[in-house]
């Protein structure tokens, strides 16, 4: 059976008279919702300190701590000494926020909000914490600042983000994540969405900013950290996920940002939209450049470090606590191919089930075993996917870092052209690496008469 989602509030400020009444049902409402953290976040010293303390009683709160553009006019050194206190003091604030810039009401000169801005980016890199920054009608400004002070080095959250596409992503450049609010739900915001479409997961954050801007069906209402759970759907559905992976993803964000509490195990059987995969081996034949996990072995909010290998059985215990996947996929964080008889005995298994096999691999199996292992493949496997990566031998090599050498590269398409006798679907893939000729890896695979596929390059760091 899957777990239900786990989901992380972001940015809540549930210390007002609103919440007063029913808070403890609110929070019973969040966690009925699968909200599993909450991140408070001050806007003055006062609502910052309050912040601090209910963190303090609630094992599921963090807090983050700072003054609001709209106070920046009534600044003084006192409150920055405050600020830094509360920040040095207490180890359940994760960040410095909410600042920044409001240009649209001006409830401060805009001269003061970007000195006060200035100051607490200072801050911030001084403590070694993050930013979580409020931006309204002031995104050049933010920008131009964020550069300035060298924001990057601590990175943090552009919150309830309102920018297009093209800002989007020079704030993930710039080290920081986007945070999506309720108004993804609001029909006349297909700007957002298409925020949310061009921006991949692995860079967004879900919040509510109760008590303000209530996701549809409760537009114009009280909002509280359980309509959370309504953003993450709507995400799910724009970028044509799983609420789970939503959810695991941007918990893993939220986690990794603010340094909350929570570690996932190692996982052998994970889900991806439709797809089981397994991951039986972090070994590789290659060492290629544009692979992430020698600086993260995460995919998709998946931890796949392996502790150790495991055996059929475990594998397929592992299986069976999934249920209503459309296939069953060897790709984990290493060659599945290595475990050749691991994998022929638990693809046995699963076919007698009746499932759908594919291996994804790098094509050189039958370079590290010494035989074609394609005939032992025949019957029990339904697609293969191959690494090809490249259009000529010495592109590969220098990509893939293959120990074959100059074989390397001709023994992936041969195996390529071998893999059409014994699977029914053959694919070559590439990532596209920057300056990679991917027409060229294309035209290459039809003349091997494959199917071709790209690979979205994800650069890490």
């Amino acid at each position: 059976m899957t777990a239900a989602p786990f989901l992380v509030d972001t940015h809540a400020h549930i210390y007002g008279h609103d919440f007063l009444a029913d808070f403890d049902a609110m929070l019973q409402r969040a966690k009925d919702a699968g909200v599993g953290h909450i991140v408070v976040v001050g806007a003055d010293i006062e609502s910052s300190i309050a912040a601090c303390e209910l963190a303090d009683r609630h094992d599921t709160m963090s807090c983050v701590v700072g003054i609001h553009p709209h106070d920046a006019g009534r600044v003084t050194e006192r409150c920055y000494e405050l600020i830094r206190t509360l920040a040095g003091d207490n180890p359940k604030v994760r960040a410095i926020g909410e600042i920044g810039l409001d240009f649209y009401r001006d409830r401060s000169p805009r001269e003061d909000q970007e000195r006060v801005f200035r100051r607490f980016i200072g801050l911030a890199r001084e403590l070694s914490l993050p930013l979580v920054i409020h931006d309204r009608d002031a995104h050049d400004r933010v920008m131009t600042i964020l550069r300035e002070e060298r924001a990057g080095e601590v990175g943090g959250v552009l919150h309830c983000f309102s920018g297009d596409l093209a800002m989007a992503r020079e704030c993930v450049e710039m080290g920081f994540y986007l945070s999506i609010p309720g108004t993804v739900t609001f029909p006349n915001n297909e700007a957002l969405r298409e925020v949310v479409r061009g921006v991949k997961i692995e860079h967004l954050l879900l919040e509510t900013d109760a008590p303000y801007l209530a996701p549809v069906p409760f537009r114009g209402k009280l909002n509280e950290p359980a309509h959370v759970a309504l953003t993450a759907r709507k995400v799910a559905e724009v970028k044509g996920l799983s609420l789970e992976d939503v959810a695991r993803i941007t918990t893993l964000n939220a986690r990794r940002l603010f340094r909350l509490p929570g570690e996932q195990a190692a996982r052998i059987a994970y889900r991806i939209r439709d797809s089981l995969y397994l991951n039986i081996t972090n070994r590789c034949s290659n060492r290629c450049s544009f692979c992430a996990k020698f600086d993260d072995f995460t995919v998709k909010g998946h931890f796949l470090q392996l502790d150790h290998e495991p055996d059929a059985v475990e594998v397929l215990a592992a299986v069976g606590e999934h249920s209503g996947y459309d296939e069953v996929v060897f790709c984990g964080y290493g060659e599945p191919l290595i475990r050749l008889e691991l994998v022929k005995e638990v693809a046995r298994a699963l076919k007698e089930e009746g499932r759908r096999i594919r291996i994804n691999t790098d094509g050189q199996a039958n370079l590290v075993h010494g035989r074609n292992i394609l005939p032992e493949l025949a019957g029990i496997v339904d697609s293969v996917s191959v690494s090809l990566n490249a259009a000529d031998g010495a592109t590969y090599a220098r990509l893939c870092n293959t120990p074959f050498g100059d074989g390397g590269f001709r023994g992936v398409c041969d195996f390529l052209t071998q893999a059409k006798q014994y699977i029914p679907e053959v694919i070559a893939s590439a990532v596209t690496v920057p300056g990679l000729d991917v027409a060229a890896v294309r035209t290459l695979a039809q003349s091997l008469r494959v199917t071709f596929r790209e690979r979205e390059y994800a650069e890490v760091g």
